[in-house]
C-alpha cells in the first residue's frame, strides 16, 4: 500500500478515519469503538493526531511507518495490545512476517531481551490468528529471508562428526 496524500478540503478527522481504515482495518476500529463509551474525545484525538496528522504526512511510506511503530512499541515493552494491532497493520500494508520478526529481534540490542521476547510472543499470537495453517504461513507469502522460516522445517539435523545420522 502506498501513502496517500490528503484530499483537499478533507478535515483531520476525515483524513484520520480514512488512514486508520487503510492501515489498521478492523483492529483499529475496535480500539476506537472501545473508547466511545469512556473517552470519545480521546478517540477523536487518535483519529486526528495519530492518523490524520502523523500517519498522513509525506516522507515515509506506510511500510516504513509501521516498521518504526512496531520497533517503538516493542522497545516500550508496556504496550503489547497496541503492538499486536500494529503487527496486524504491518501485515496490512505489506510487511512480511520475516520483516516484522527481524524488526522485533533488532530491538533486543536497544531495549533488551525481555522486550524483544515479549514482542516475539505478540507476533506469534498475531500470526497464529491471521495465518491459521500448520506452519502459520500463508501459502502465497514468500519468505523475505534467504533461509527457510523455522516453521517450514520439521527437523534439521546437523551431524557433528560429518556422518549422516
Amino acid at each position: 500500500m502506498r501513502h496517500q496524500s490528503p484530499n483537499i478540503g478533507e478535515s483531520r478527522l476525515e483524513r484520520g478515519k480514512r488512514a486508520l481504515a487503510e492501515i489498521d482495518g478492523e483492529a483499529g476500529h475496535k480500539v476506537i469503538a472501545a473508547l466511545a463509551d469512556i473517552a470519545p474525545d480521546f478517540a477523536n484525538y487518535v483519529f486526528e493526531f495519530s492518523f490524520g496528522d502523523i500517519y498522513s504526512r509525506p516522507g515515509l511510506d506506510l511500510r516504513a511507518r509501521e516498521i518504526a511503530t512496531i520497533a517503538a512499541l516493542t522497545a516500550m515493552g508496556t504496550a503489547i495490545p497496541q503492538l499486536k494491532v500494529h503487527i496486524e497493520a504491518g501485515l496490512n500494508v505489506g510487511l512480511t512476517k520475516d520483516e516484522i520478526v527481524e524488526t522485533i529481534i533488532q530491538m533486543a540490542v536497544y531495549a533488551g531481551f525481555p522486550a524483544a521476547l515479549n514482542g516475539s510472543f505478540a507476533a506469534k499470537e498475531v500470526f497464529a490468528d491471521r495465518f491459521p495453517s500448520k506452519t502459520g504461513k500463508r501459502r502465497d507469502e514468500p519468505s523475505a529471508l534467504p533461509w527457510p522460516a523455522a516453521g517450514d522445517l520439521a527437523l534439521m539435523v546437523v551431524p557433528v562428526d560429518g556422518k549422516t545420522p
